[in-house]
């Protein structure tokens, strides 16, 4: 029971809790595919009162329906544009999640000023709510499915509490929406309620995955996936704020031969031990990524000179602690040797940064490991 409640505190955190910078940089990109989906259903939805006024329906409701259809495929142009932007808006999410709930609730409204019964029994505007709640799912951010669910309650139960003060029993029925009862509303407030947790756990699945495909299984570093990703927006922030942007090549010398000598579960604890020195150093606007097998990635947010003694002075570090492959074996020496390139002056993008550090990586084990160069020799 301990350990179940104390899953169910891990998953609640993690909804809560802000994503971390690769979360949220899928969830810029699922912004803007919600803000491309909120056009094309915003354009669908001017089909329903077409089809309300064609099967018979009541010239009031048709027209509150293509008022409330313009003015949603008017937002959406709006939500659309701003989702483009290059510069990530952290209120964006949440101001057009409000939006389509808020939008689905004036509708409502304008509904019930016509014809109380149809301002709350309209299964098809009601399901709005349910299409807001859904489409957060896309921005993998929980927090914004709760707010946005939560808002949805909320609304929908003031506009209910209104309806049931200002109407008489014989206003809450109809003869085409049927009677508005006090229980069929709130069962509908418990529907949105459970809608939304069940689209926060989708977000919380989600989040898993992009945690699993962009973390190094062994380290818990961040692995190539994450760098791919992650690293256009590092670069598009430097170049807004003038920074530079530097970044290390890390190979470790003859690590082959620790594997072979005292065997890989060995090697897999000194590369631990070379993460944790590393990682237990690093400050702001420093990553460290896991390539693969014995190669490491060192993203730096300053200039050539400052990142050299950065990395230089984990060099040292390194090589004054002594790795214990086992108790009572001796303890051997790990060293690293480095190659660091510098954006914008010698490189545009991560590729050509890359190429050029690995350039002054393979002239440092050439020159006898061990060492670190940022400059051409």
């Amino acid at each position: 029971m301990h350990a179940e409640g104390r899953h169910y505190r891990d998953i609640a955190s993690a909804i809560l809790s802000r994503p971390d910078e690769v979360m949220l940089e899928v969830g810029a990109g699922g912004e803007l595919l919600v803000a491309r989906l909120r056009v094309v259903i915003a354009a669908m939805l001017l089909l329903l009162p077409l089809a309300n006024a064609a099967t018979g329906g009541q010239f009031n409701e048709t027209l509150i329906g293509l008022a409330g259809a313009v003015f949603v495929n008017l937002f959406a142009q709006v939500w659309l544009a701003l989702a483009r932007q290059k510069r990530r808006y952290r209120w964006l999410p949440y101001g057009s999640g409000a939006f389509d709930v808020t939008a689905t609730t004036i509708v409502l409204v304008m509904l019930a000023a016509n014809h109380l019964p149809s301002g709350l029994n309209s299964m098809i505007v009601w399901c709005g709510y349910l299409l807001a709640i859904a489409l957060t799912a896309l921005r993998n951010d929980g927090r914004v499915t709760l707010f946005v669910g939560g808002l949805a309650v909320v609304e929908y139960a003031v506009l209910t509490a209104v309806v049931f003060h200002v109407a008489s029993p014989e206003q809450l029925i109809s003869s085409d929406y049927g009677t508005v009862s006090l229980g069929g509303q709130l069962q509908r407030m418990v529907l949105l309620a459970a809608f939304t947790l069940i689209m926060a756990m989708v977000v919380y699945r989600m989040q898993r995955l992009v945690e699993m495909s962009g973390t190094d299984g062994l380290t818990g570093l961040p692995n190539r996936t994450w760098l791919v990703h992650r690293f256009p927006r590092l670069l598009d922030a430097a170049k807004r704020d003038g920074m530079s942007l530097c970044v290390a090549l890390i190979d470790l010398d003859h690590f082959k031969r620790i594997n072979d000598e005292v065997g890989h579960h060995a090697g897999d604890r000194a590369l631990m031990h070379v993460v944790d020195l590393v990682r237990d150093t690093l400050e702001d606007g420093e990553w460290l990524v896991r390539l693969g097998g014995e190669e490491f990635v060192l993203v730096l947010r300053k200039p050539l000179g400052t990142a050299w003694e950065r990395v230089d002075g984990m060099r040292r570090l390194l090589y004054s602690r002594r790795f214990v492959p086992d108790q009572g074996a001796d303890p051997l020496l790990l060293t690293f040797s480095a190659g660091v390139a510098s954006f914008p002056h010698e490189a545009s993008d991560l590729s050509g940064l890359l190429r050029r550090a690995d350039q002054r990586l393979n002239v440092a084990k050439s020159s006898g490991r061990n060492r670190v160069l940022a400059r051409d020799t």
